[in-house]
């Protein structure tokens, strides 16, 4: 299971005895609904993987650890490309329309943040004015002129779509990618650095 967590995944079996005694009481709540955690990009103790847990308001984030014994189901982005909820809002709408290009890019994608939430849980977390959250598995590097074409087509979508470049060496923003910078902001476990090719592990022992 250890080898298996990533950033963004959701897991399930968090229990409020886990949380910090100073823990917020919304964040207790939350756990106690039955609600996921989500996996952060940090670094943890053996045995445990670093979370968040989610609150009802956007401002309602809170760090912790989870034991990694005590989880009873994971959810990745990817599982979550043809889940569909019954709800009429532009996040969702934005989803469908942009689903057959995704699935025609060739390589692996999936939904994140509060739509990734709420359709992997059922637990409402969207809004008029939600964002999409995307992901994309990006092995192997992804030009800045492809990444610029990309940002084209999302930028056609009902709602405001993010995504995220997943390297083997971390993340990166997909328009920060396509912009100009010749730096970019790469972020792993351990850190957040300024480098120039997000997929040069060379960058990342400097």
């Amino acid at each position: 299971m250890v080898n298996t967590l990533l950033a963004h995944d959701l897991l399930w079996g968090m229990t409020p005895a886990q949380l910090p005694a100073d823990a917020p009481v919304w964040a207790i709540e939350s756990v106690l609904a039955g609600q996921p955690v989500v996996v952060r990009r940090a670094l943890s103790a053996a045995g445990q993987v670093a979370v968040g847990v989610r609150g009802r308001q956007r401002e309602q984030r809170y760090a912790a650890s989870m034991a990694i014994a005590s989880i009873t189901r994971r959810v990745s982005p990817e599982a979550l490309c043809h889940v569909d909820i019954d709800r009429d809002l532009p996040v969702l709408q934005a989803l469908a329309q942009l689903r057959p290009m995704l699935e025609g890019c060739g390589r692996v994608w999936g939904v994140s943040g509060s739509a990734g939430f709420e359709l992997a849980s059922g637990f409402s977390a969207l809004h008029e004015g939600s964002d999409l959250d995307v992901i994309l598995r990006t092995p192997q590097p992804l030009s800045r002129a492809e990444s610029r074409a990309l940002v084209a087509i999302l930028d056609r979508a009902i709602c405001v779509v993010d995504m995220q470049l997943q390297t083997p060496f971390g993340a990166v923003a997909l328009r920060e990618w396509a912009g100009s910078s010749n730096r970019v902001l790469l972020k792993n476990a351990s850190q957040a650095c300024l480098v120039l090719d997000p997929w040069n592990p060379q960058e990342q022992a400097a």
